[in-house]
């Protein structure tokens, strides 16, 4: 586990120089008066002091758990997360706080309790929902908030929020712009799952809502036949746009197979997980396509600076875990140390700032985002629509 807190070392190292002393035993003749023998004294064993356990005292600092999977199949992720909040911290200054991470990769719950342990008074993290639902117990029993980086709707909870790209909110921004740019009729391709289920639901909601319609929609398995059934099923009906609510693997299989249905003039849509996805501009089948997420315009002055320091590329969620930090700097300002973390201040309607532009809690407990559209083409794609610069 790594501290990322500031350590200075200061003070002078002096030099001891042992003195030996030599002790003369004189012996001598006694007479010993008869009686009861006496027990000599017993000298008692001095008690040694316990080994110090956790982080050490520290009144200066709030203490801030970063819980991320530092092992395992999500070790790069969470690394760049953690890589990114030390970055943050150095940039600001940070003297108020005390980051220590802690590897949910080896079980959420017992690093949340051993984060509490710790005497932590603020969670940012997890990154897995599943692991966000192992940790909320034990924080909200000991009025510790969460701050997580997690996408899942679902794990909200009393003291859970999430950081994480919403793919509703991104649903939402691409559905209105594509209904402003003339497009009233859509269909979806919904991968199975969570995911899937609720971004169907969105899509619904955003498209009848913007004043358009939903001709078609279906769900389909990763797979190549399952793919071109479920784009036979919906190319039966006539749409302007569709929704590819999945990877960007899943739309360069799609795209070819929905002209060739008859689709060659339809808009293709994606959702924020496509900017996770660079090099979907060099993908000549999805050019022209839109999605919407947040501005990489800032991304990418940090992804230099990361690679300067780190030797190695950041993943994409990396920022999440900057932005957290740069949101926890701004409210230590006035967080009196030794007091509960003030979760109020969460709810300011000016939102904050970082990497990933414009956000704020101030609707419910998932991170509102100013968000652009992007469209996928040669040279890094443009920005078709900007987003907000705050709110």
């Amino acid at each position: 586990m790594a501290d990322a807190g500031t350590r200075r070392q200061s003070g002078l190292w002096s030099r001891l120089s042992a003195i030996g002393l030599a002790m003369l035993l004189a012996a001598c003749s006694t007479v010993v008066p008869r009686g009861p023998a006496v027990a000599p004294p017993v000298a008692k064993p001095v008690a040694k002091p316990a080994p110090q356990t956790g982080l050490p005292e520290d009144v200066e600092r709030h203490r801030i758990a970063l819980l991320v999977p530092l092992s395992g199949p999500n070790a790069a992720v969470g690394q760049s997360i953690a890589d990114a909040a030390a970055m943050a911290l150095a940039d600001t200054g940070g003297k108020a706080l005390r980051i220590t991470n802690y590897d949910t990769a080896q079980g959420a719950e017992a690093a949340a309790r051993k984060a509490l342990a710790d005497g932590n008074k603020l969670f940012l993290g997890p990154l897995l929902s599943d692991d966000v639902r192992a940790v909320a117990g034990p924080a909200e029993a000991a009025g510790v908030p969460v701050i997580s980086f997690s996408n899942d709707s679902a794990a909200v909870g009393d003291d859970v929020w999430l950081l994480g790209f919403s793919p509703a909110q991104s649903i939402d921004r691409v559905v209105r712009f594509a209904k402003s740019r003339g497009l009233t009729r859509f269909a979806g391709l919904m991968p199975p799952g969570t995911y899937g289920r609720n971004a169907s639901s969105m899509l619904i909601h955003t498209a009848e809502a913007a004043g358009g319609s939903v001709a078609a929609m279906q769900s389909y398995q990763r797979t190549p036949t399952s793919i071109a059934a479920a784009i036979q099923t919906i190319s039966k009906e006539k749409f302007d746009a569709v929704l590819i609510a999945d990877s960007g693997r899943i739309a360069v299989t799609s795209a070819p197979l929905i002209r060739k249905a008859g689709g060659a003039g339809v808009r293709i849509l994606g959702t924020e997980l496509w900017n996770a996805e660079p090099s979907l501009n060099n993908s000549p089948v999805l050019a022209g396509a839109w999605f919407a997420s947040v501005d990489d315009t800032l991304f990418k002055q940090f992804s230099t600076r990361y690679r300067t320091r780190y030797g190695r590329t950041p993943y994409r969620l990396g920022s999440l875990g900057y932005d957290a930090v740069l949101l926890t700097v701004r409210i230590a300002k006035d967080w009196k140390l030794g007091s509960a973390f003030p979760v109020d201040a969460l709810a300011d309607d000016g939102g904050f700032s970082g990497v990933d532009g414009a956000f704020r809690f101030s609707h419910g407990h998932i991170a509102e985002r100013a968000l652009a559209v992007h469209q996928l083409g040669p040279g890094g794609g443009t920005i078709v629509s900007p987003a907000p610069s705050g709110f």
